[in-house]
């Protein structure tokens, strides 16, 4: 499927999510149905399943993206950091429960990184929490990751001053800017 490249268009992060999760789920249906199978874990349950009832421990069932009720987990991140968090990745972060979304872009293969459930939501909190008191004990400018690349496993990082995107290595300063900010570049992302 090609890539939006309207480039006069400005998306919320919200609406830039949607059009590529819609777009990773299409591409998932035709062509890798087996990516929307997922092992049911009743220790770690999510409204992504699609069959509601009856799961047994370790069938596969099929899961979409599903949207969030709103969440208090900024506010407390930006409590414990003393700082207010972007807006960007608030928006980025509590849109959906989700597994991890595989994409490629004109940088290479990487995955959105992705909340399951409320339990995921905690265990995000916590490391971005210890990604940016790390930052700040090195005296880097602070950021917040929200994609793997691969094959290298650097991160894409949400600038938190003026939300851009950076490639980032974990524990080193900032290595490239990827996009003025994070609804450009979901919009040039392809499933």
């Amino acid at each position: 499927m090609p890539v939006n490249n309207n480039a006069n268009a400005h998306l919320s992060i919200e609406q830039a999510l949607d059009q590529f999760i819609e777009r990773w789920y299409q591409e998932k249906s035709d062509n890798d149905p087996k990516a929307l199978e997922m092992d049911y874990d009743s220790e770690w349950p999510s409204s992504c399943f699609l069959q509601i009832d009856n799961k047994e421990q370790g069938a596969m069932y099929q899961w979409q993206p599903q949207k969030q009720a709103a969440q208090d987990m900024f506010e407390r991140l930006s409590d414990a950091l003393e700082t207010p968090i972007h807006p960007d990745l608030i928006a980025y972060y509590t849109r959906y429960w989700s597994y991890h979304l595989s994409a490629h872009s004109e940088e290479g293969e990487l995955e959105l990184l992705q909340v399951w459930n409320q339990q995921d939501m905690e265990r995000l909190r916590g490391n971005l929490l210890g990604h940016a008191l790390d930052q700040k004990k090195r005296k880097l400018p602070l950021s917040f990751f929200f994609a793997i690349t691969f094959p290298d496993e650097g991160m894409l990082c949400i600038n938190n001053d003026n939300g851009e995107v950076w490639y980032e290595m974990p524990g080193k300063k900032p290595v490239r800017k990827i996009a003025d900010n994070l609804s450009d570049f979901l919009q040039r992302l392809n499933p």
